[in-house]
């Protein structure tokens, strides 16, 4: 023992005495921490190394927006949002060189809220020293493949709202690091056109990469809207350790990585070592970037909540990195980084397409997510369009300071855009928690829609109230406006009226409507229309009578139709309401609505034989297939062959354009368990699509002769065909006398399965179209993306997934053409498309799935209600046009589709429908008289926010070249547009945080190309004398405008 102990001291004694590998800290003790020399910046003559440090902070995952912040439920996941901004602030306020970048302000403002003005104080200075930057800024980081262009802006300016109320900053940098593929709209929109300089981001393609990394073209001009072109390009990166730290040096108090130990009076002293290895790390990923500056992401997902495990290791790596000599390693930001980017006036690599799909690993592709939650998708989409309706109504009666608002909506949708909340790859707990937050949200807002209608119905029916003038169209226009300060809003008029609104109408559910109309009563049907154009389109609700009548606020009848409730529609809604309040039947009839307005119908009771009744009708059964059968009175027939009952022919006569079906119908995939040879570990998942083969297997048993089985309803307004193709796959195709095109109506689950197999349900369009493997899908409903099967543009695919690896995320839209024809498929939520043959259109509709895919949530993709599999119910709309004049149909309708007719009800006793008007307006519009948009230009939002100050926006629809007449420049006056002075309009950026003339652009210099700018075609400035406005193709213009008066 005494020779060990010996031997010991000697060693000891050893290590003490010899001088560090290194000369650079040759001798030297550990210092106090305000010693290490932890200034700089870049230099030209080295290296520069950006040390950014950031956390990663999902807005819900694997637990809730709140269990993240206030670090509950820790047996899933150790994460405490709270604690991490604490630590971090204290830990820049001990280092003036320290800094540090945060994103997701809905965490932030959450800490914000809880802190002292002390504490206050101490972060605005951080904020204004440039020790803490808002990178990205908005509410979250939205997803990029499942989410809508209007909630991407919306989610990313109300963050950037309370960022510049707050601190007077404005974001400069995207930073998307972990969304799972990145769109064209992200890179055109959501960064050139909010102002920023640059977007960086970590999940590319493995191949991808692979060849960037070897070419040296990581960094990148990212131009990806032809449209917009080079005045919307942006510098773009992706990043080079994923959003990680390098290899070796996560420095969390959780990491099992070393600290850097410089303290020779204790054992494991590394700093040569480790020095070595980060320079070396340094090297390597210099030789795969231009320039001398590379930058190192100095986090990972939730770290930091003991900060100064972090900065103390980072100062040191700062102090003895630089007495090395070898590299400049300092703390930066991205906007450094990109400024030293842009002052190196280095030539860089042209980005013109986007980033989907994205694979990790050959058999890896990240395409199941563009149809995981399905339900959770068309919620969010359908209250993403009403919250544009309740805005438009909130401003029209003026924001109540007490009463119901529109802000929880907001906030809760800002919230779900989250890469881990629309994009459905988060645990079921947490997708409650999404779907509770919009539920509530929807109540506020339903609140603030009931009571405008309340106000805004308020009136004499011929315009004799003050303010009101009729007009050609036959609609009230207002020309007064209220008070400044509006008074809080009622939620019944002076008679008691209150109106309700039907959430449930996809399932026939609404139980005013449901009631038996008495005699001398009338069932009041306000339409609202949040387009600023009028529309006439059909609008249906549950009755429980066939004997009722349509009358418009003239007392002229209205065409209408009523026909029984398909059973599956009946078994839905009988999980919702008990079955004696359920109404058999449905009423349809033609609405005819004003720009940004409503228009008012009246239901009620008529005796068998009267003239004015609706139209009855039946649901009569197809038996046997024996011949041909269509649909469709108007422009658009469907044709069904005989031998299989299934789609045959779309002919469409207002166009003289005919379509042959060669197959109709839905399948499914059975999702890989993972045990198979090429990858054994690799199921289908939340975030993977992966089938196990290529086989299509069919909803039901052939030989069993027991389906499909089919039945039509036929009336006047409409005709539909209904399918049943198994027990829990219907479909309807609805064709209406004055449209088109046609709606398929589906119902998918709940998904079997008592086999063991998983199952993902497509349904296929296959026609006679030659696209030449060539197909087309929306980004973000904006522009359109060519796609080519089994082909990258910008590297040789090795096809290992030839299903999964051609799967396209669809928002809006997926189309084939030829020369001739187009057939295009539009969506009411986000969902995942393909065309893997000539003539196929291909749309996932529904997942379920046995096995988790090993991507971090933990849990398979099986989702249930009431006990069973959940069923997902959506509407698909199928235009069939000459290829040349398809964009019209498709953005006018796409948009109609976003933006459905609002419904609220109301029962007037006692006089009925007259008695109503006599105290009631018929019809209104939030426009000036003759007032609507060009046919090419959209209102996207128009929203009071709490300093009064009305945000506008306006969108061109339309792609350049995409239609003759309407890809043109587009002129809009504001004057002339609303019935008030407008007393200061100012042009902002696309988030409204600042003036658009104070962002000045970066022009950034691509290889191959002149220096020389070419002018997209986009609109002039915005002149605040004038007034008027113009817009390019795909041009987004943002306006701040403060009116005279509220208007109404």
């Amino acid at each position: 023992m005494a020779l060990v102990s010996l031997l010991v001291k000697a060693l000891l004694s050893l290590v003490l005495l010899l001088p560090f590998s290194s000369a650079a800290w040759e001798g030297e003790a550990q210092l106090p921490p305000d010693e290490y020399n932890t200034k700089g910046g870049p230099v030209k003559d080295k290296l520069n190394v950006h040390l950014v440090a950031h956390t990663h902070d999902d807005v819900g995952w694997l637990k809730t927006v709140d269990q993240y912040y206030v670090g509950s439920n820790n047996s899933i996941q150790f994460a405490g949002v709270q604690w991490i901004l604490d630590s971090v602030v204290q830990s820049l306020a001990q280092n003036p060189d320290r800094k540090f970048i945060y994103v997701e302000q809905a965490f932030f403002q959450r800490w914000w809220r809880q802190q002292n003005k002390k504490t206050r104080k101490v972060v605005q200075k951080l904020v204004k020293d440039g020790q803490l930057e808002f990178i990205n800024g908005g509410w979250c980081m939205h997803d990029e493949a499942t989410t809508y262009y209007v909630d991407m802006i919306d989610q990313t300016a109300l963050g950037h709202r309370y960022i510049r109320d707050q601190f007077d900053q404005y974001p400069r940098i995207g930073w998307q690091i972990d969304p799972f593929g990145h769109s064209a709209v992200q890179a055109s929109l959501l960064t050139a056109e909010l102002g920023f300089d640059g977007l960086f981001f970590a999940r590319a393609d493995y191949d991808d990469v692979k060849k960037r990394r070897e070419e040296k073209s990581m960094e990148m001009v990212w131009r990806a809207s032809k449209s917009l072109g080079k005045s919307a390009e942006t510098f773009a990166g992706v990043m080079g350790h994923h959003y990680d730290t390098p290899v070796g040096f996560n420095f969390d108090m959780w990491s099992k990585d070393p600290p850097i130990q410089d303290d020779p009076r204790l054992y494991d002293v590394n700093v040569a070592e480790r020095i070595e290895a980060f320079i070396k790390d340094n090297l390597a990923q210099a030789a795969q970037f231009r320039t001398n500056n590379i930058m190192l992401s100095m986090g990972a997902d939730f770290v930091y909540s003991n900060a100064n495990t972090w900065f103390t290791n980072m100062d040191k790596l700062i102090h003895y990195a630089n007495k090395d000599g070898r590299v400049n390693v300092f703390y930066s930001t991205p906007s450094i980084y990109l400024d030293a980017k842009y002052e190196a006036n280095e030539t860089w690599p042209l980005k013109t397409d986007d980033f989907f799909p994205y694979a990790d690993c050959p058999h890896c592709y990240w395409t199941g997510y563009f149809a995981s939650r399905v339900g959770l998708k068309g919620y969010t989409r359908a209250l993403s369009g009403y919250l544009q309706a309740a805005r438009q109504l909130e401003f029209l009666v003026g924001r109540s300071a007490t009463g119901p608002n529109t802000d929880e909506l907001e906030e809760a949708m800002a919230i779900v855009q989250h890469h881990d909340g629309v994009s459905g790859t988060e645990k079921q707990h947490v997708a409650d928690d999404y779907a509770k937050r919009l539920a509530i949200g929807a109540a506020e807002a339903g609140a603030v829609v009931a009571n405008a209608l309340v106000t805004l119905t308020a009136g004499q029916k011929a315009g004799a109230k003050e303010g009101l003038s009729s007009s050609a169209d036959g609609f009230m226009h207002a020309r007064v406006l209220l008070n400044e300060k509006a008074a809080p809003q009622a939620d019944h008029d002076s008679e008691g009226h209150a109106f309700e609104q039907c959430p449930l109408l996809n399932i026939s559910s609404c139980p005013i409507t449901e009631k038996l109309i008495e005699e001398d009563t009338s069932l009041v049907v306000v339409a609202y229309n949040s387009l600023a154009w009028p529309r006439t389109e059909l609008v249906r609700f549950p009755v429980a009578s066939q004997l009722l009548a349509v009358t418009d606020m003239y007392g002229n009848p209205v065409p209408s139709q009523v026909a029984p409730i398909h059973h599956v529609t009946r078994t839905l809604r009988a999980r919702h309401v008990a079955a004696d309040q359920e109404a058999p039947f449905e009423l349809t009839f033609l609405a005819g609505v004003p720009p940004l307005g409503f228009a008012t119908y009246f239901l009620g009771t008529k005796q068998a034989g009267q003239p004015g009744l609706a139209a009855v009708a039946v649901e009569e059964p197809v038996n046997g297939f024996g011949t041909d059968f269509d649909i469709g009175r108007g422009a658009l027939k469907l044709t069904f062959g005989g031998d299989s009952g299934s789609l045959k022919r779309i002919a469409n006569k207002r166009t003289q354009t005919s379509l042959g079906v060669v197959h109709q119908s839905m399948f499914w995939y059975n999702a890989s368990d993972g045990n198979t040879e090429a990858n054994p570990l690799q199921a289908s998942g939340a975030y993977i699509f992966r089938p196990n083969s290529s086989t299509e297997y069919p909803l039901w048993d052939t030989a069993a002769d027991t389906f499909p089985r089919l039945s039509t309803v036929r009336g006047p307004l409409y005709e539909e065909v209904r399918q049943e193709l198994s027990p829990w796959a219907v479909q309807t195709f609805r064709v209406s006398t004055d449209g088109a095109d046609a709606d398929v109506q589906y119902t998918v689950g709940p998904i079997p399965i008592d086999d063991g197999l998983g199952k993902e349900v497509v349904m296929r369009l296959e026609t006679d179209i030659q696209n030449g493997k060539t197909f087309f899908t929306d980004s973000n409903g904006r522009d359109l993306i060519q796609r080519v099967v089994d082909k990258r543009p910008t590297w040789k695919l090795n096809v290992t997934e030839p299903v999964a690896g051609n799967y396209y995320p669809v928002n809006a839209a997926i189309l084939i053409r030829d020369a001739a024809t187009q057939l295009t498929v539009l969506t009411d939520r986000s969902l995942g498309g393909a065309s893997l043959a000539d003539g196929q259109v291909d749309v996932m509709l529904h997942r379920r799935l046995l096995h988790d895919d090993a991507r971090g949530v933990g849990e398979p993709l099986n989702e249930t209600a009431y006990g069973e599999g959940l069923v997902t119910r959506g509407v698909l709309k199928v235009g069939v046009h000459p290829t040349n004049e398809s964009a019209r149909w498709l953005r006018e309708n796409a948009l109609r589709v976003y933006s459905p007719l609002q419904l609220a009800f109301t029962t007037q006793k006692s006089g009925g429908a007259p008695a109503w008007l006599r105290s009631h307006r018929g019809s209104f519009s939030g426009l000036r008289e003759g007032a609507q948009l060009p046919p090419n230009v959209a209102l996207t939002t128009l929203q009071q926010l709490p300093d009064g100050t009305v945000l506008l926006r306006l969108a061109h629809l339309y792609e350049v070249d995409e239609d003759p007449e309407l890809s043109q420049l587009a002129r809009v006056n504001l004057r002339a547009l609303f019935p008030t002075k407008i007393e200061k309009a100012t042009e902002l950026t696309l988030s409204g945080n600042q003036p658009k003339s104070a962002v000045k652009k970066k022009v950034w210099r691509v290889e191959g190309e002149e220096s020389t700018r070419h002018a997209s075609l986009r609109g002039g400035p915005f002149k605040d004398d004038d007034l008027t406005v113009e817009l390019g193709p795909l041009e987004i213009r943002t306006f701040g405008i403060l009116f005279a008066e509220k208007v109404m």
